[in-house]
């Protein structure tokens, strides 16, 4: 299954989500030509830094640096108006909250049984997910939270993470994207993966997106 012209999302949605995939990659020329259209599309810069921050969490300390090395070099440095907001300071019960509210946005009814599995690997994940990921960095302004999961969504098909990319799917739907959103990404990421990784990609997305979520 594929879609050769994604539609379903407006240019600049569609341009972050393309540069969501490149930061997984670490290729440098892919990531700096993925947002020099992004700045062509205007693609406001506060968006492009969101999806970086959470880019952390998604790919790796590693790959995130990488690109955000480069969107500096593409962007200029950080403006005052840009810094957003500040998370390097205690507030775990704002973070909990918050963090409480966003994962479970992401994974709907199926949040519960998340925290019981976190738990099940060790007590100390849960925290992390719940207030680290999710409090500090997914919830934060600046970025919605349909943009945000379809931006993890690019970031974890390039990867190979099957029941985290099956929850992401799910999470797509759940935070207010189509069917037709998630086609469109697919087929984005789709460029970057190799014919059968793409195959079970779309066959993945097939058995999800026949189902009353």
């Amino acid at each position: 299954m594929s879609v050769e012209q994604p539609s379903g999302l407006d240019p600049q949605t569609l341009a972050l989500v393309r540069l969501a995939g490149a930061t997984a990659t670490g290729d440098e020329t892919k990531l700096r030509d993925r947002m020099v259209a992004a700045r062509a599309v205007h693609v406001p810069p506060q968006w492009v830094d969101e999806l970086l921050l959470q880019s952390f969490l998604n790919v790796g300390y590693p790959l995130a640096l990488v690109a955000f090395g480069v969107w500096r070099s593409v962007a200029g440095p950080v403006l005052e108006s840009e810094k957003g907001e500040p998370i390097a300071h205690p507030e775990w019960e704002r973070w909990t909250k918050r963090g409480v509210a966003a994962c479970g946005e992401v994974y709907g009814r199926t949040y519960h049984k998340l925290m019981l599995n976190l738990r099940a690997l060790h007590p100390a994940i849960e925290p992390l997910v719940v207030v680290d990921a999710y409090g500090k960095i997914l919830a934060r302004p600046g970025l919605d939270s349909k943009r945000r999961e379809l931006c993890t969504l690019a970031a974890i098909a390039m990867q190979n993470a099957p029941r985290q990319l099956h929850a992401h799917l799910r999470g797509a739907l759940n935070t207010g994207s189509s069917r037709e959103d998630v086609d469109a990404v697919l087929a984005v990421v789709e460029l970057d993966l190799t014919k059968e990784r793409a195959l079970k990609l779309w066959e993945m997305w097939s058995d999800v997106r026949s189902r009353n979520l």
